[in-house]
């Protein structure tokens, strides 16, 4: 008899075994209800059947692949290997599941297996031979922690350094250019700065410094040109008086007798090998001043592009550093760069000094070519330890030469005592306003300055002594106070 049960609107009547009468498909489950709504909810007197438990997946093959189609890793099998990758661009390679039977499968051989050097098809299959690699299975590529890689890998390193530090010495006389260049920009950039605050625009600023340091050298080399000149045309016109007086001399004319010295220096004067060292040493001289002449003017037009494009430099090397540490590291750049014009700036002071008080004191006594010989102090007062004592020694030989012993006697005095003041009064002072370094680091920066790279090194020394205690101050003391 039929079930006369009337069922509720929307339900469809189900057989025994809990499913669907519609052809065995499973309706979508309906989505939650709303927590308020209780009108879908079931009455209590009928309760829902209970659903059908979900079918039991079957468990994944252990020999499955372990790449994705895309060929990245399955996070479910990260820690299985990753298979076979191509030996020339290591990326993974796509093959199929290795299986007991299927071709082109490298197969561990059993130990009675036959010996692949003799059997052909015992050979193929333990090579894993199939259309894609005709000659086996590539096997795995050397990683970095095989030691011919790292070997490799070290020796090319190694000769790498070496061929570096080869260039570098090559071009040792380039480098030094470069950087005295560089030095002299910033060392002039407070100038262009300070000009550009009374309303100039950068180049014309560049180019009014530029127009004052050429004229600086053209007249330190044309106050050198006359004296020079004058010297030589007075030693060619005095040379057969000076003949003359050593053949009347009693003292030579008495070794003449007993050790034949004009006969040995005629003959030494007519051989070869003086003509030869003669041409020699004109030709070293005359190689020196043009190799330095070159070596001024490149100086000087590096040192001019360098002045025009000096912020484009400053925010390029900023840019390098990480966008977080930007900031400090531009104002620590800053502060070096104005300590670096600071000191050409006090050493330029220094030397203006220098120059200015020994033209008033060689005029006053009377010495010939004072302007010359002030240049020429105030030139070499710019090498830190012993330039102001060589430009004291060329005035006081050139006082001596010129006058007599008395010039020479006053001159010492003057210039010793001028050293005294300038070493531990003028100095100090200028250097300690300026850059900031004690004076115990600026003897110790010069010595070795001038062991690495003479003059140049000198002259670099103390600004690069001043930049690194600059960054220990602000880089490692606070750093070493937080540990």
């Amino acid at each position: 008899m039929p079930d006369q049960t009337p069922h509720e609107d929307g339900q469809e009547a189900t057989h025994g075994d809990a499913r669907p009468a519609t052809g065995g498909k499973v309706p979508a489950p309906a989505p939650p209800a709303d927590e308020e709504d209780t009108s879908a909810r079931p009455a209590p007197s009928e309760p829902a059947e209970p659903a059908e438990p979900a079918e039991p997946t079957e468990p994944a093959e252990p020999d499955s692949e372990v790449v994705a189609p895309s060929g990245a890793l399955r996070p479910e099998k990260i820690d299985e290997p990753v298979g076979e990758r191509d030996p020339a661009t290591g990326a993974p390679v796509n093959l199929p599941a290795p299986t007991a039977t299927a071709a082109g499968t490298q197969v561990t051989p059993d130990p009675g297996a036959p010996d692949p050097a003799h059997d052909v098809e015992q050979r193929r299959r333990e090579a894993g031979v199939d259309h894609r690699f005709p000659f086996g299975r590539p096997g795995q590529p050397l990683g970095r922690a095989h030691p011919f890689v790292f070997g490799f890998t070290a020796a090319l390193g190694v000769i790498t350094a070496w061929l570096l530090v080869q260039a570098a010495s090559n071009a040792k006389s380039v480098i030094v250019m470069i950087v005295v260049a560089m030095f002299l920009a910033v060392g002039l950039n407070p100038a262009v700065e300070r000009l550009r605050r009374f309303g100039l625009p950068r180049s014309a600023a560049v180019a009014a410094v530029f127009l004052v340091v050429i004229l600086f050298f053209a007249g330190f080399v044309a106050s050198l040109v006359q004296p020079v000149s004058e010297q030589v045309t007075e030693l060619r016109k005095n040379i057969p008086e000076y003949v003359e007086q050593l053949q009347d001399n009693k003292t030579l004319a008495n070794w003449d007798k007993r050790y034949g010295l004009l006969d040995r220096a005629e003959e030494t004067v007519k051989g070869e090998d003086f003509q030869k060292s003669l041409t020699d040493i004109a030709t070293g001289i005359g190689k020196v001043a043009v190799s330095g002449v070159f070596q001024t003017v490149t100086i000087l037009i590096l040192t001019l592009y360098f002045m025009s494009s000096l912020p484009q430099i400053k925010t390029f090397f900023y840019k390098l550093a990480p966008r977080s540490r930007r900031a400090r590291v531009a104002l620590l750049g800053d502060e070096i760069l104005d300590r670096i014009g600071g000191y050409v700036a006090g050493q330029f002071t220094i030397a203006f000094i220098a120059g200015t008080i020994s033209y008033v004191f060689l005029s006053i006594l009377g010495v010939k070519y004072a302007l010359a010989l002030a240049l020429i102090v105030a030139v070499t007062d710019l090498i830190p330890l012993i330039g102001a004592t060589i430009g004291a020694v060329v005035a006081c030989l050139v006082a001596f030469l010129t006058g007599n012993v008395t010039d020479l006697i006053v001159c010492a005095i003057f210039y010793l005592i001028y050293q005294q003041l300038e070493n531990y009064v003028v100095y100090p002072r200028v250097m300690k306003r300026t850059v900031d370094v004690q004076p115990a680091v600026t003897i110790v920066a010069a010595l070795v300055g001038g062991a690495l790279l003479g003059v140049v090194g000198a002259l670099l020394a103390i600004p690069t002594a001043a930049a690194i205690s600059l960054l220990i101050r602000e880089i490692v003391v606070p750093r070493q106070e937080t540990m």
